[in-house]
């Protein structure tokens, strides 16, 4: 395997891996969940996904041939009415995912080095995905810390729970 195909193969792996983050965290929430702030002024579960979604669609429809910040994206609208319910949300979801995906099995040897633009500012493949996760994990932290908010004790890590590690290192070391 080269380098490109080592590269993208692991993005992949580490975007499947947030994208799991945070559907293990709308698994434990109830529908109204999706709503909830800690105080008037936040973002909720439903904010985020439109934001996150509103982005995936920008940046990676036409990956390869168009500015990443599309003309018909409207980002401040993303912080304001939130999805309705949880499937709506869950639906779209799915939408900015499949975005995102099938711009990176767009890639290959044939067009890895071209350059992208995001904002107008050029980027080699490697920054503009770079950058989209660097921003995405961010965001999936405030969701999975929001599920946390919300579930207190009856919340199910994702990771090693407190004080589980030196159990956890044994399974995996033997």
């Amino acid at each position: 395997m080269d380098f490109q195909e080592d590269y993208l193969q692991s993005v992949k792996k580490e975007f499947n891996r947030y994208k799991s983050m945070g559907e293990k965290t709308f698994a434990q929430l109830a529908d109204d969940d999706i709503h909830w702030t800690y105080t008037k002024e936040d973002n909720s579960i439903a904010i985020i996904v439109k934001h996150i979604v509103g982005n995936m669609l920008s940046r990676w429809t036409n990956f390869l041939t168009e500015d990443g910040e599309k003309t018909w994206r409207n980002r401040d609208t993303e912080f304001e009415t939130p999805y309705a319910s949880k499937k709506e949300m869950l639906i779209a979801w799915e939408k900015g995912w499949a975005c995102l995906f099938r711009a990176l099995n767009s890639i290959d040897r044939t067009n890895f080095d071209s350059k992208v633009k995001i904002r107008n500012e050029e980027h080699s493949i490697i920054q503009a995905i770079n950058r989209q996760l660097g921003h995405y994990p961010s965001h999936i932290g405030q969701i999975v810390f929001i599920g946390k908010m919300i579930k207190k004790a009856d919340w199910q890590s994702l990771s090693i729970p407190k004080g589980q590690s030196e159990a956890f290192n044994k399974k995996m070391f033997g």
